[in-house]
């Protein structure tokens, strides 16, 4: 059941890549990130206000903990994805954000003097090339000529943020609980982003709302950032952290599968190929011994 739990919030993260692409032509990146965690704040405020006014010393006493996440986890991966998703496809989006453990590793290695196994260098070693050659699209020309799309360049620092916010959950008071954290962040999140939604407004146009974007918001707001992340950390209570963690990789499957059937692109060899060589590399990873348990936050 915990397996179940796991695919149904990938299939869901999935999702929001597709609607990075699909609405890139009917609401600019910050519009769409700050819609979402509106929604995501007022769907979860009845969830989570009772145990976050309980925990409200630790808010207070975390405060500039909680910053730092809100505005790496929130505002700011967030926001890149969708400013990736003008300028590149949604596959690209999916892979790339897949690189992501890759870093977890190197911070940890940085920070925390984590030890890099030889599995865990070999998972690297695959998953990078997987990574390079998704960017260059198999061009060798291209690579000598770093020559990359700015989506993808986009997508790779959001990729890095995001690395940088999960050592930051690593770091989460133990007495605080998960509600308090996730609502914290979110609301927070949603704050930083304002004055940059009003300044997008009045240097574009405010957003002009119709019935499917209407249902993209709500999709991003209530599946992406409540329902998803409630069904990934039921699925950590059932079968653990490490094995939930590995099941998240198969996004960028699911996120193919999405772009192929609904926004018509075409999967090409290489990004089949870049996506098996990410995902191999990531499942090399995982097979680690001594890779200890780390919960993976939300998407």
């Amino acid at each position: 059941m915990g397996y179940f739990f796991a695919v149904v919030a990938t299939v869901i993260w999935a999702g929001n890549f597709i609607v990075a692409r699909a609405f890139n032509e009917d609401i600019l990146p910050v519009g769409l990130a700050f819609w979402r965690w509106a929604i995501a704040v007022v769907t979860l405020t009845p969830l989570a206000v009772r145990v976050t006014v309980e925990d409200w010393k630790l808010v207070q006493k975390h405060l500039l903990y909680l910053v730092v996440s809100a505005l790496s986890g929130v505002s700011v991966f967030n926001t890149l994805l969708y400013i990736a998703g003008h300028t590149t496809q949604a596959m690209n989006l999916a892979l790339i954000s897949a690189s992501s453990p890759i870093f977890i590793v190197l911070i940890s290695r940085l920070f925390y003097g984590e030890l890099i196994s030889l599995t865990h260098a070999t998972g690297i070693m695959v998953v990078v090339f997987g990574v390079v050659l998704l960017i260059t699209g198999g061009s060798l020309e291209r690579l000598l000529s770093i020559s990359f799309a700015i989506g993808d360049l986009y997508m790779l620092l959001a990729a890095i943020i995001f690395a940088g916010y999960t050592m930051l959950v690593k770091l989460k008071p133990p007495a605080m609980r998960m509600k308090t954290f996730t609502l914290c962040t979110f609301s927070l999140g949603l704050l930083f982003l304002a004055p940059f939604y009003a300044l997008e407004c009045w240097i574009y146009h405010p957003v002009v709302f119709n019935p499917s974007l209407i249902l993209a918001l709500l999709y991003v707001g209530i599946l992406s950032s409540v329902v998803a992340f409630l069904a990934w950390n039921k699925a950590i209570t059932l079968i653990g952290p490490s094995r939930t963690a590995l099941i998240y990789y198969l996004i960028p499957v699911f996120s193919g599968i999405a772009a192929w059937l609904l926004l018509g692109e075409a999967i090409t060899l290489v990004h089949i190929f870049s996506m098996l060589l990410i995902i191999f590399g990531i499942i090399i990873t995982n097979r680690d011994k001594g890779l200890p348990n780390k919960k993976t936050s939300h998407r």
